[in-house]
């Protein structure tokens, strides 16, 4: 079953905290229940994969301004249909960024976070049931340029709430120091 990688690393999964551990829950439940997970023509929702791209110092990370969205983000997107995650999240982490020496810091789940995506044009409003993996990169490399991207930056963790105050962000800045 395409499903059963992600499953056995969703239950090997420890969440950091109560909040974590209900979207955990909910993902887990989600991905049983739905065979489709991975595709976005699954309207109520879809599995995506992300990527907390940090420095091999762990100081800081790498934060993308989503075009689309206006906002500051960790780089990610949507499976498509592909159940490995963890390629998906470091794809996604390439495609964004334009960095070529990232590399997988572990297999292991990192973060998990469900959020709500409003609705836009004929898709309604549904759920991102995120899952988020632990990549490294050299902070000397440069980005390249990217359509969905309005800019990229390494972010000092001390400084990354002047970019953002996303709670799902602010809790894999304190996994750092757990």
């Amino acid at each position: 079953m395409h499903r059963e990688p992600l499953l056995t690393l969703l239950r090997h999964y420890e969440p950091f905290d109560e909040n974590e551990r209900a979207m955990w829950q909910e993902t887990l439940s989600f991905v049983e229940q739905h065979p489709d997970c991975f595709e976005r023509s699954l309207l109520t929702g879809h599995v995506t994969g992300s990527a907390w791209i940090v420095s091999p110092d762990r100081s800081q990370a790498v934060l993308i301004h989503h075009r689309k969205l206006d906002r500051w983000f960790q780089p990610g997107g949507h499976c498509d249909g592909d159940p490995d995650v963890a390629a998906v999240a470091m794809k996604e982490a390439g495609e964004e960024t334009g960095l070529r020496s990232i590399r997988l810091v572990s297999p292991a789940i990192f973060d998990i976070d469900v959020h709500p995506i409003p609705a836009k044009g004929a898709v309604p409003a549904h759920l991102h049931y995120d899952i988020r993996f632990l990549l490294e990169a050299d902070p000397d490399e440069a980005f390249q340029d990217s359509d969905e991207t309005n800019d990229v930056k390494w972010v000092k963790f001390g400084e990354m709430a002047d970019f953002t105050d996303s709670e799902s962000i602010l809790r894999m800045i304190r996994k750092k120091n757990s």
